[in-house]
């Protein structure tokens, strides 16, 4: 089974006829993904590999039955683009947009909670469930289907912790990049519950990094509600304190947001945590198999 989406999600990509919203329409469409309508203002009637566009969210549902959005939209109008998805009544929104402002999401986060709509993102590679539906810009072909959940704040590690998994036979039950930026959508603990529930995912995997205080909020709730066994990593153990490295959410401020913080509060919840990214898979195959 898989989490928040499956072969019968019904997609809509809002900046379609850009060019990375162009060519990952393809790319998702090639992996199986149902894409039934796209969504860039003034383009309506278009077409872009057979998906039909729309010049507004709401003009989409009318023809289609859209209940997801994937939004490749650029940074100054990516909020506005998230919260009309929302204002139309799509259930879910993948945000793949990097660099929106800090202000902009606040804004966009109080109003998707009223609203009653689910983010993934921003600043994120997407969420697939293998050999089901795949909504975002991840390669589609290194992963496979299983009973593993992957749920982290890296996409790069994501690809490599996959890659182990599926070489050492080990499929996924869905991987969740959460988004690297201050501002989320779904957390980690919100992911776990589902990873929790889900009767399809027998082992969970956390890939965490420096700055703010998700991965100790993922202890917590591991330590309170999770069942399953679960394997972490925490990037960024070396990186100097006050630097932001990367992601915009990773940056150290004096005692908070440590790698050695981190990593005490998953291990105290029970978390075997790997000491290298490159034994992540060799760990959790260890796991099921006990």
């Amino acid at each position: 089974m898989s989490i928040l989406i499956d072969s019968g999600t019904r997609v809509l990509v809002q900046g379609i006829t850009g060019n990375e919203g162009r060519f990952h329409t393809g790319q998702m469409l090639e992996y199986g993904t149902r894409i039934v309508a796209g969504v860039t203002p003034g383009k309506g009637g278009e077409a872009v590999d057979g998906v039909p566009v729309f010049d507004a969210v709401v003009d989409a549902l009318q023809e289609t039955e859209a209940d997801a959005s994937v939004v490749f939209v650029p940074p100054r109008f990516a909020a506005d683009a998230i919260m009309e998805a929302a204002a139309a009544g799509i259930g879910l929104v993948v945000c793949l947009t990097e660099g929106i402002p800090a202000h902009d999401m606040i804004v966009t986060r109080r109003y998707l909670d009223l609203r009653g709509t689910t983010l993934i993102g921003p600043n994120t590679p997407g969420i697939i469930s293998p050999g089901a539906c795949k909504l975002g810009v991840m390669a589609g072909y290194i992963h496979s289907e299983g009973e593993v959940g992957i749920v982290s704040r890296s996409g790069t590690l994501t690809y490599e912790v996959v890659h182990q998994l599926t070489t050492r036979g080990v499929g996924q039950s869905t991987c969740v990049g959460i988004g690297g930026d201050q501002i989320i959508g779904l957390s980690f603990p919100e992911i776990l519950d589902l990873f929790e529930a889900d009767p399809g995912t027998r082992g969970i995997i956390l890939i965490g990094e420096i700055g703010g205080s998700a991965e100790e909020e993922a202890a917590e709730r591991i330590a309170d509600a999770v069942s399953k066994p679960v394997v972490a990593f925490v990037a960024g153990r070396t990186a100097p304190p006050g630097r932001r490295m990367g992601h915009a959410g990773a940056i150290i401020t004096g005692a908070s947001g440590t790698a050695d913080a981190k990593i005490g509060a998953l291990r105290e919840a029970g978390v075997t945590v790997a000491e290298s990214p490159a034994r992540i898979g060799a760990i959790m195959a260890e796991r099921l198999a006990a």
